[in-house]
């Protein structure tokens, strides 16, 4: 009995053993550090790996130390332990351990009234023939993102009525603002990318149910300064920076680039978004690291401080919609990366070699009617689609 019992205790320390060991393989494998091991350059990118094996030792020391209560300080040691990595690993994978990033861009932006409704000599695009929609009365109020704004412009130039048109038919709130307007009812249709979780979840609080209508395409783009020689990043590479994994110029071939700086954009903005839902595919996203300078932070926007100099080089990262970053808020100082080996041309885009391309949407609460759905048809016409793509986006077909 007592062999039995022996071999039984050996056989489930095995298999405990076995099975903590096999649960860090699993995570470590799912979160792609496995796969991407040779890429993980930095020591809080490396933390998720620490965290995995020291979970794995930790539970294989207490599975096979002796019990007693000489040992038990040990043994309390060692569950405290395991309880930590377990607790502080959705940390890890973000890298979520600061309190000031000073990493995130929000400031200056392209002036929108150049591309309002009815402006003499303004930029927003004519129609090429007479609108086959007319609206005189009941004006759909329209919000959206910034880099949206020259587009549905354009459409309420076009289509309403330029007596009966006021100022406040037509607004531009950002990405944020414009999906708060949406669910509050204070807008009647938004120019969107797709939302963030906060965003939808807001929406289902509030009990209002969102239909997104697709009226156009965009490419996502990565936008670094004109002088890194690095001209092109596989999307594995771009996912191993946002994990965290790569944090130095050297590890994708620039030996002198020193640590990457990866500006961000706020939460549920439209281009924070699209780095979730184009990229990212469902990935924890590595919190912004501590900035080498804090003068680096400055108070522009993205665009502009994407192309800052630091060390003797330009060793920052960003992220845009193509037609704000090329056309309304471009800075001379920075290029768009190509991805995968493909450009963001309009000829890439298009044809889908270039890997991130995301609809954009026209939202409503729940299915469009009256004016509002006379509005969305014709932006869905060959008229509307004409106003997509002269604006610079890429037209639905």
């Amino acid at each position: 009995m007592n062999r039995t019992l022996k071999y039984l205790m050996l056989a489930a320390r095995i298999a405990g053993t076995c099975a903590a060991f096999a649960a860090a393989f699993a995570v470590l494998y799912i979160f792609e550090y496995l796969q991407q091991w040779n890429q993980v350059d930095n020591l809080t990118g490396a933390l998720p790996v620490a965290f995995a094996f020291l979970f794995a030792g930790g539970c294989t020391a207490l599975i096979w130390m002796k019990h007693s209560r000489r040992t038990a300080p040990i043994a309390i040691a060692l569950a405290v332990t395991i309880a930590l990595c377990a607790a502080l690993y959705p940390t890890a994978l973000r890298g979520d351990w600061w309190l000031d990033y000073e990493h995130t861009t929000e400031g200056a932006g392209p002036d929108l009234t150049l591309y309002a409704p009815f402006k003499e000599d303004g930029l927003a695009v004519k129609p090429e023939e007479e609108p086959s929609l007319h609206l005189e009365s009941d004006l759909p109020a329209l919000d959206g993102a910034t880099a949206l704004y020259p587009v549905y412009a354009a459409f309420a130039q076009a289509v309403y009525d330029k007596d009966a048109f006021e100022e406040s038919d037509v607004k531009c709130t950002n990405t944020a603002g414009a999906y708060r307007a949406i669910i509050s009812g204070e807008a009647d249709i938004i120019f969107v990318a797709a939302p963030s979780e906060k965003q939808l979840e807001a929406a289902q609080n509030a009990g209002v149910s969102l239909e997104f209508t697709p009226v156009g395409k965009e490419a996502f783009v990565f936008i670094t300064g004109k002088t890194n020689p690095v001209g092109n990043l596989t999307t594995q590479q771009i996912r191993n920076i946002y994990t965290g994994k790569t944090d130095m110029w050297s590890t994708l071939g620039w030996k002198d680039g020193g640590r990457i700086i990866a500006f961000r954009r706020p939460e549920g903005s439209g281009s924070e978004s699209g780095l979730a839902n184009l990229v990212m595919g469902g990935r924890p996203i590595f919190a912004p690291q501590p900035l080498p300078d804090k003068s680096l932070a400055g108070t522009n926007s993205l665009m502009q401080q994407v192309s800052v100099w630091y060390n003797g080089v330009q060793p920052a990262l960003g992220y845009s919609y193509r037609y704000f970053a090329g056309t309304m808020y471009a800075n001379p100082e920075t290029k768009f990366l190509s991805v995968d080996g493909y450009a963001p041309t309009v000829e890439n885009i298009q044809s889908g070699k270039y890997p991130f391309i995301g609809e954009v949407y026209a939202v409503t609460r729940g299915k469009p009617q009256g004016n509002i759905k006379k509005l969305i048809d014709w932006i869905l016409s060959d008229q509307g689609q004409y106003i997509v793509e002269k604006t610079g986006y890429s037209p639905l077909y």
